[in-house]
């Protein structure tokens, strides 16, 4: 059978070209994920359609990430196992993009294993480097930019259902905590054109999605030509009122007043923060860079709830931290229990290697000890989410459907504004659309509903 054959563009004009499949594997944040459908958009114009069987792909890509050592050890198993397609298709070809990529681009192509390397600022050159590899040379392109937002390209959306999207509102960051990898994968901040953004957003409501989510390492420090991050929110808030707008996520020592008024202004704005606390101890705070105190941050979650009482707050925290005592992980437990988080993603202190602390402090907490912390935190959490979810019993809620639930496909499921699961019996009802839900029942994890 003769390769498939179609039209692509490039520079505005059209061609005949071969068309090549292309999977993509992505892990990491949800920056990766709008990061993934920038791919596919930039390599569509050049022949290559998407495909989500693995067997059938002439290149296989793995968008990758780098915030912790395990992450990266998964993708050294991919690797190997991407290659076992050759056997079958010696002329496949494999990538490796994203913040790994980017760390350690020179062991990646030394492995033989990997046709192409190339960072987050790169995705442009991939139709290039693809093309100079079917010349028998690996390729390699991991240049960071002070100025590549990829603010003119529209995204292939992922999403199967077509009810939420992800557009990435600027790139980078210069916070440099000292335990994250992100400013030297990722390069420096720099904030996307606001016109752009607010496109984008209405294409997405006019392709009929439902729910646009904002993304950057920290939103609370864009700056666009004077339009700061709640003005931003209030233009997209404005242009889609039949949308609803999150975003993802807050620094504390950076939330604004204004941002927090802003979201009480909306009704499309969802009433939900990703606030994360990292530490609740000070000193730990300041060695991880942080720039803000405990203080300072019951003072902004105090602000959140005399704004929106209903607001749903998450958060990060991290354990064993670098000379981390026993009285200050007992600091993380208190801010827990007097925050009263709904969720919060909790992780082991994984020291990764070019960041400020592993060039300045020793790794000293064993593993025992950190497994022991996390456990203790995450009892905590899943305690504190089930007291939250317990407050809502016999609430109603607008929730908007993502799609079937995992568990029975003769259930619905769907998040409330705050950012909470529910799973009820539905029959009508279809992605996309906004139910009233009544709450009967909770696990720590999701609210088991009924139709209101």
């Amino acid at each position: 059978m003769p390769p498939l054959q179609g039209l692509a563009k490039q520079d505005g004009n059209q061609y005949l070209c071969i068309v090549k499949k292309l999977y993509i594997e992505t892990y990491g944040c949800q920056m990766n994920v709008n990061d993934t459908e920038v791919v596919f958009a930039i390599l569509a114009k050049y022949g290559y359609s998407r495909t989500e069987d693995i067997a059938e792909a002439d290149v296989i890509m793995a968008n990758t990430c780098s915030i912790r050592d395990n992450a990266e050890q998964r993708i050294w198993g991919r690797v190997d196992y991407f290659n076992t397609f050759r056997k079958a298709k010696p002329e496949l070809r494999i990538g490796i993009l994203g913040c790994m990529a980017e760390r350690l681009k020179d062991a990646l192509l030394d492995t033989g294993k990997v046709d192409i390397v190339a960072g987050p600022d790169a995705y442009r050159c991939l139709p290039d480097l693809l093309a100079a590899v079917s010349e028998g040379h690996p390729q390699m392109n991991v240049e960071l930019s002070r100025e590549e937002t990829y603010g003119d390209i529209s995204p292939v959306r992922i999403d199967r259902n077509g009810v939420s999207a992800f557009i990435s509102i600027m790139r980078g960051c210069n916070n440099v905590c000292s335990y994250c990898v992100v400013p030297y994968t990722r390069g420096a901040e720099r904030s996307r054109d606001y016109h752009t953004i607010v496109r984008e957003a209405c294409e997405c409501a006019g392709n009929g999605y439902r729910e646009i989510t904002l993304l950057g390492q920290n939103v609370d420090s864009y700056e666009f030509e004077g339009v700061n991050f709640a003005k931003l929110l209030a233009m997209v808030a404005e242009a889609l009122p039949g949308v609803r707008i999150r975003y993802s996520t807050s620094h504390p020592k950076d939330i604004s007043d204004e941002l927090i008024e802003t979201m009480a202004a909306w009704p499309n704005i969802c009433h939900q923060i990703h606030l994360p606390v990292q530490s609740g101890n000070n000193r730990i705070l300041e060695k991880m860079r942080r720039r803000y105190t405990r203080e300072w941050y019951f003072e902004r979650v105090a602000k959140i709830r005399s704004v929106m009482p209903d607001c749903g707050i998450s958060t990060d925290a991290i354990v064993g931290f670098c000379s981390e005592t026993e009285e200050e992980f007992r600091d993380t437990l208190s801010i827990f229990e007097e925050v009263g988080y709904d969720s919060a993603y909790m992780f082991n202190y994984s020291e990764r290697p070019g960041t400020l602390a592993a060039r300045n402090y020793p790794d000293d907490i064993p593993i025992e000890v950190k497994t022991r912390r996390l456990n203790e935190l995450i009892a905590l959490q899943n305690r504190l989410s089930l007291e939250s979810n317990r407050r809502d019993l016999g609430g109603v809620f607008e929730v908007l459907v993502e799609g079937p639930s995992k568990k029975d496909p003769a259930d619905l499921c769907g998040r409330t504004g705050s950012g909470k699961m529910c799973v009820w019996r539905d029959a009508v009802h279809k992605p996309g659309d906004f139910v009233q839900v009544k709450v009967l029942d909770c696990t720590s994890a999701t609210l088991l509903c009924e139709l209101a």
